[in-house]
């Protein structure tokens, strides 16, 4: 071997260590930070005495309804955006498909200043319901909120812990009458309602909207118009069909049975979900702050 090819040879092993190494100290720090013991009881270190946001997860919500106004408030000055379920880890979405790590539990985040709950289908959303660890917890949270909002049939779950009594919301369409049938709350048909300090939007997409509305509360109007060109959210669909006023039975049908399909049997982790029908008997014993579901006929959940 020439001197010239021992010396191209070490040079090259030389910089195949400095990336092994520098692949070592990054999967390391990765691994410290995720196993990192939990520090004082709050959703994350407050970041230039930004709003500290927490977004609640729970098994079976949809995917979109968190992570689309995590990705709108996490661009506010000095904001903390941090997911929380009972215990730390992945958290599956109402499809199996895919999971969200929850990055703390919910003895460790005690004050918020925002606090965002997402909906979910059937299963999630009933079993959300019944969780009195969960209504007490978010109960807990909102007596010291700035904001306390909701995402789709998110706010079946704030009606579930007595948040909603007497208030105007919104909801994912195909709940609305069993919101308003169950609860003491008035139904309006809006992307997003905005009742005293909760801020409520409908289905799934529309948790963007909100978010949006929410940072100019938050930031002011200027930061929230930037956050929003910063995404690029100027939402031009290929069909004019987001609208359930105007879409007929046939198509609602549709799409329902596509929310059935996706939430039911299928490949990978996904397990069986409920039909969309909510049966009158199905949160008959759903815990609330005060009093009980009215009686109500069944309807579908989104």
């Amino acid at each position: 071997m020439t001197d010239s090819t021992r010396t191209a040879h070490s040079a090259r092993h030389s910089t195949t260590r400095r990336n092994v190494l520098r692949g070592t100290v990054a999967t390391a720090a990765l691994a410290a930070a995720t196993t990192a013991p939990a520090g004082p009881a709050h959703a994350a270190p407050r970041a230039g005495g930004g709003p500290r946001i927490g977004i609640l997860l729970y098994d079976g919500f949809s995917l979109l309804d968190p992570t689309g106004p995590a990705e709108v408030l996490s661009r506010l000055p000095g904001a903390t955006v941090t997911m929380i379920a009972e215990r730390r880890g992945a958290v599956r979405t109402d499809t199996g498909d895919v999971a969200v790590v929850a990055e703390r539990s919910l003895d460790e985040a005690d004050r918020l200043d925002v606090l965002l709950v997402p909906g979910a289908g059937d299963r999630g959303t009933v079993a959300a319901m019944r969780n009195r660890t969960l209504l007490d917890w978010i109960r807990r949270v909102h007596r010291h909120t700035r904001w306390t909002t909701s995402v789709c049939t998110g706010s079946i779950v704030l009606a579930a812990a007595g948040l909603l009594d007497g208030r105007q919301a919104t909801t994912y369409w195909a709940s609305a009458e069993y919101l308003e049938s169950t609860f003491d709350v008035t139904y309006l048909p809006r992307r997003y309602v905005h009742s005293g300090k909760i801020i409520t939007a409908a289905g799934v997409s529309a948790g963007i909207d909100m978010a949006l509305y929410l940072a100019s509360l938050l930031a002011g109007t200027d930061t929230a118009k930037a956050a929003q060109l910063a995404i690029e959210y100027d939402p031009r669909p290929p069909y004019d069909t987001g609208d359930s006023t105007r879409a007929d039975a046939r198509l609602k049908e549709r799409a329902l049975r596509l929310l059935e399909e996706s939430q039911g049997q299928g490949g990978g982790d996904r397990r069986a979900a409920p039909p969309a029908l909510l049966r009158a008997d199905a949160v008959a014993d759903a815990p609330r702050a005060a009093g009980g579901p009215r009686s109500h006929p069944g309807v579908r959940l989104g």
